[in-house]
């Protein structure tokens, strides 16, 4: 069992083991990472290193206070979002450690308000989502006492806003839709589900966290983006990861909202003790003023030509992917539409064991994500996969050959009963 060493170890030691470790990893420079990382070029990853490097001590729960230059990238940071994704004048936002947190603060935030214009102080509500929506909805449904009703997708992976109207009764706050969905990479028709929000009053939000700070510039590209921000109508609030696709140093996410009054129900403040009043934005207390830093370095360095030609990059691999990957015989990819830059394909032949293949390619060094229903291999795409994209193809070839070779080389159980 390791413990602290009885006397100190010197850096050199340190970083050579560190180094050492890092060999056991995926090779995601190299494109080997489904998701998990998110890199452009080694002059973001620099800028987003030295940033948080230079503010590794400082903490966010006295941005204002202590760390004056904290609250002013901050709201730097919020200010240039609200832009990004068409707010309307009057509307805030909140800086949060992930896509986990700003969805758990938009549940918190609904849930209170409704309390509050409900009267009701210990109500109980749900929220309606598809089943594609991220499990950190549930999860923040389990922390905040909410429950979660999930309806089935469409044949085309897209949140039915029928089904989603079925579900709707009197304890409904919100609805819940994603832009895009992680499984599929399909947008749900939030232009309905905005218009049923705004029929029926109920809050709708919007996770943007893994497409937010590309869409908006696959969009500009060209590429079939549908409305999915505060320009439409009924979107009471989104999330969006800066440190996925706006390529900051994690964590790094925003919550926003239409009307900034409704983070006055975001908040926590608690005054029962002897120290005095206790308050913070969001759940975190402590926060790292790195991500903050890298946060506000990366959006200034890259601006929207840098964010353009990293989403022209991310976009060409996944294309590439799909019409290489479709080009395989007996492989199709689920939803080759240029929504988004997530792949999933699955196989044609009812012989060939799609898992077996995501374990070939992992033996060779590509980790692969796995789908469940459909049993498919699913990958998120950055500018990483774009230099080894006809590598990648070659691999799932000879992983498909690898594993019909196997299936025929297995011995044939015997079966008493066939003779």
């Amino acid at each position: 069992m390791k413990q602290i060493p009885e006397t100190g170890v010197s850096k050199e030691v340190i970083m050579k083991e560190l180094r050492q470790m890092k060999s056991l990893d995926f090779d995601w420079k190299a494109g080997r990472v489904p998701s998990y990382t998110y890199f452009v070029d080694d002059e973001t990853l620099d800028i987003q290193r030295e940033a948080y490097g230079e503010y590794i001590a400082e903490n966010g729960l006295g941005a204002g206070r202590a760390f004056k230059s904290l609250e002013r990238m901050t709201d730097d940071i919020k200010s240039m979002a609200l832009s990004l994704f068409n707010a309307p004048t009057g509307a805030g936002a909140s800086f949060t450690s992930g896509g986990t947190e700003s969805v758990l603060m938009a549940v918190k935030t609904a849930r209170d308000l409704t309390r509050y214009t409900r009267g009701e102080p210990d109500g109980r509500y749900n929220i309606v989502a598809c089943e594609t929506a991220h499990p950190c909805l549930d999860k923040a449904g389990q922390l905040l006492g909410v429950d979660v009703k999930r309806t089935p997708h469409t044949a085309d992976f897209r949140a039915d806003p029928a089904l989603m109207r079925a579900s709707i009764d009197e304890g409904t706050m919100m609805l819940f839709a994603s832009a895009p969905n992680y499984p599929f990479g399909t947008f749900d028709p939030i232009g309905d589900i905005g218009a049923l929000a705004e029929e029926l009053k109920l809050r709708l939000h919007v996770d943007g966290c893994w497409g937010g700070f590309l869409s908006p510039f696959a969009e500009r590209l060209g590429y079939p983006i549908p409305n999915w921000d505060f320009r439409v109508p009924g979107v009471s609030s989104l999330s969006a990861d800066i440190h996925k696709f706006g390529y900051a140093a994690k964590g790094a996410s925003l919550v926003l909202y239409r009307n900034a009054e409704d983070q006055e129900h975001e908040r926590f403040s608690f005054s029962g003790w002897p120290r005095g009043t206790y308050s913070t934005p969001t759940f975190l207390g402590t926060k790292a003023g790195g991500a903050v830093a890298s946060a506000w370095s990366v959006m200034q360095f890259l601006g929207m030509n840098g964010y353009l030609r990293a989403a022209k990059l991310t976009m060409d691999a996944t294309m590439q992917l799909i019409e290489g990957l479709n080009a395989i015989p007996d492989i199709y990819c689920l939803t080759p539409n240029g929504e988004s830059n997530l792949i999933s394909f699955a196989t044609s032949d009812p012989k060939l064991d799609i898992y077996a293949v995501a374990d070939r390619l992992e033996e060779r060094g590509w980790l692969r994500g796995r789908m469940r229903d459909p049993k498919a291999i699913q990958q998120g795409v950055n500018p990483a996969h774009l230099p080894v994209v006809d590598e990648y193809l070659a691999a799932v070839r000879e992983a498909i050959n690898f594993v019909r070779r196997s299936a025929a080389d297995a011995p044939v159980a015997y079966d008493e009963h066939s003779y």
